[in-house]
């Protein structure tokens, strides 16, 4: 076995590892058993621990995973701009509702919680600015509508506990943002 083969089935393995992960935290929230995500992924637990040396690592990862995932289901080429925009947000509101505990976990005083969050707010601001001006410039939106407006009310939607109501009241959102 070459060198080059195994750096294929690390890569394969840490792949594994990720989406057990994903669905183990899911499930069971990030305090879940690191060995229950091994067994999922088919690895032991020296391969998870190869390529995640602890569990923030790991969440670290997966939350990342989440995050990049979410902006890549933003549709920037949509027909309908106004429409590609609040599905996204739509998107945007499961993933903060759903996400949430995973992210919080992270939050201990001597991690570098703070630069993490700031980059994955900052993607999510960029993602939301380009699918807006996108909107705004099919006059789907109002001009004064910002990106930070619709991430605070998304997010307020999210945390409400609104469940089956959230599409009604980013109805209510997308309503409030159109021009006059």
């Amino acid at each position: 076995m070459t060198a080059r083969a195994r750096r294929s089935d690390a890569r394969d393995n840490q792949a594994l590892v990720l989406a057990a992960a994903k669905e183990v935290f899911a499930e069971d929230g990030p305090d879940a058993p690191l060995d229950r995500i091994a067994r999922r992924a088919g690895v032991g637990n020296a391969t998870l621990y190869r390529h995640f040396p602890n569990r923030r690592e790991l969440v670290v990862a997966v939350y990342a995973d989440e995050v990049a995932e979410l902006r890549s289901r933003a549709d920037l080429d949509a027909d309908y701009p106004g429409e590609a925009l609040f599905a996204w947000l739509g998107l945007f509101v499961e993933h903060v509702r759903t996400k949430r505990a995973l992210a919080l976990s992270l939050t201990d005083p001597a991690g570098d919680h703070e630069s993490l969050f700031a980059g994955w707010h900052a993607a999510m601001n960029t993602t939301a600015a380009a699918l807006l001006d996108r909107a705004r410039t099919a006059g789907a939106v109002a001009v004064d509508v910002t990106e930070l407006d619709l991430l605070l009310l998304a997010t307020g939607i999210a945390l409400s506990g609104a469940g089956p109501r959230t599409p009604h009241l980013l109805g209510m959102v997308r309503r409030g943002a159109s021009p006059p």
